[in-house]
């Protein structure tokens, strides 16, 4: 992004031509593209954070080696659609591998004559109770008032995968209390 126009013009037609060092050149200089484009993406864990960026270097490295510059499309235009696209999906894949949502019948008995043992019911209550800080108050909004993600995510101006992260790891906590293992 610090590149003279012709300078840009002169790598792209050597890195055609399989010259690394063009092609490494023009990596490094549309770097900051990716950290840009990552800090766009509202997310509190660092190692989260390294993932996107790492994820966000790869689609860069990709779109460097796909770009057709004959094409006379901005490479920036191309490199941001390539790069935000990848990790949207490593964002969306990485809540795919998320554990099953424990079922709402153990948290929350249908009627009276539910055929839940009291210790049963105890526990499931004690470890949600174990919950600290948002993920806290992420079970509270989603499980017991009845939220939907997207309106947690607008009242705690969250990015909604991270309400999505925030109940699959509260969830994965809850079910490792228990002794719990994928359902």
């Amino acid at each position: 992004m610090s590149l003279e126009p012709e300078r840009e013009h002169e790598l792209w037609l050597l890195c055609r031509d399989g010259d690394i060092e063009a092609r490494e050149e023009l990596i490094v200089a549309y770097r900051p593209l990716v950290f840009w484009i990552a800090g766009k993406i509202h997310v509190t864990d660092n190692e989260l954070k390294q993932d996107i960026i790492q994820e966000g270097m790869l689609a860069l490295i990709r779109a460097v080696d796909k770009f057709e510059p004959e094409r006379e499309f901005k490479f920036s235009t191309y490199a941001y659609h390539k790069i935000h696209g990848q990790i949207i999906n490593m964002l969306e894949r990485s809540e795919k591998k998320a554990p099953l949502p424990v079922p709402d019948e153990w948290l929350i008995p249908s009627d009276e004559n539910d055929s839940y043992e009291g210790d049963e019911w105890l526990d499931v209550s004690q470890s949600i109770s174990k919950l600290e800080g948002r993920e806290a108050e992420i079970v509270n909004a989603l499980f017991f008032e009845g939220k939907k993600p997207k309106d947690v995510a607008s009242e705690k101006k969250l990015d909604v995968s991270h309400v999505y992260r925030l109940r699959r790891t509260a969830i994965a906590k809850i079910r490792g209390w228990l002794g719990i293992e994928g359902v």
